[in-house]
C-alpha cells in the first residue's frame, strides 16, 4: 500500500491541484474520499483530528501530515521531483515559480470562492469574486501572451512547472461561473498545451478545446 494518502473531494480544484501534481510525478498514491460537500466532512471530528484547519486537501507521507495546497504542492516537488523540473533549483527560476504558485494562493482565491458559490452555494458576492477573477485572469493572459512573442508554452521556464500546476484548475474550470475562455486566447492556448502534460488527469468543468 502506497506511504502517500490524499484526503480528497473529487470536485475540490484545490484537490484537484494535488492530483495532477501526483499524477505529473508519477506517484502512487491511495485517496480517501472526503465529503465537503454538502457534507462538510473536512470540518467535523475525524478530519480535524488529521487536520485542525478543516482545509482541504489532506496529504500524508507515512507520519507527515500536509495541509495547505501549496505546501503540498511545493513538498512533492520537493521530495519526489529529482531532476528538480517542477521545482528548478537555479535560484532566480525557483523564485518566478514560487512567485505564480503565490498568486494561485491569493489572486486566484476569489476565483475559486466564485466557483464554489456558483456550484455548492457558499457565501460571497457573486459579481465582485467573479470581477475579481477576470483580472487575476486578465493578468495571467497577458503574461503568457508576452511569453508567446518569446517561444515560451509555459508561465516560467522552458518547460512545465509547478507554476503551471497551481494555475491551470482556476482557469480551465472558470467556466462553471460564466467566465468566457474566449476572453483570454493565451489561457485558450495554453490550455490545450498543458492538457498534452504527461500523466495529465482531467475532472468535470475541464475544457477539452479543439
Amino acid at each position: 500500500m502506497p506511504d502517500l494518502v490524499l484526503h480528497n473531494f473529487e470536485m475540490d480544484e484545490n484537490c484537484y491541484r494535488a492530483r495532477l501534481m501526483l499524477a505529473a510525478l508519477g506517484l502512487e498514491y491511495r485517496p480517501v474520499a472526503v465529503n465537503m460537500f454538502p457534507g462538510q466532512e473536512q470540518k467535523r471530528l475525524p478530519m480535524l483530528a488529521i487536520n485542525p484547519t478543516g482545509s482541504m486537501p489532506v496529504l500524508t507521507d507515512g507520519e507527515l501530515v500536509l495541509s495547505g495546497t501549496a505546501a503540498i504542492l511545493l513538498y512533492l516537488a520537493k521530495t519526489y521531483d529529482a531532476p528538480g523540473a517542477f521545482l528548478p533549483a537555479d535560484a532566480r527560476a525557483f523564485g518566478e515559480v514560487v512567485k505564480w504558485v503565490g498568486f494561485s494562493e491569493t489572486m486566484l482565491a476569489p476565483a475559486i470562492d466564485a466557483r464554489l458559490k456558483s456550484l455548492f452555494g457558499t457565501p460571497g458576492d457573486e459579481a465582485a469574486l467573479k470581477a475579481a477573477a477576470r483580472k487575476a485572469f486578465r493578468i495571467m493572459d497577458d503574461h503568457m501572451t508576452a511569453r508567446h512573442f518569446d517561444g515560451k508554452e509555459w508561465f516560467a521556464g522552458d518547460g512545465p512547472t509547478l507554476a503551471d500546476i497551481a494555475l491551470f484548475p482556476s482557469f480551465a474550470l472558470s467556466r462553471d461561473y460564466g467566465i468566457d475562455h474566449d476572453e483570454f486566447p493565451a489561457l485558450r492556448r495554453w490550455t490545450r498545451r498543458f492538457r498534452t502534460l504527461k500523466g495529465f488527469r482531467t475532472m468535470p468543468g475541464i475544457p477539452d478545446y479543439h
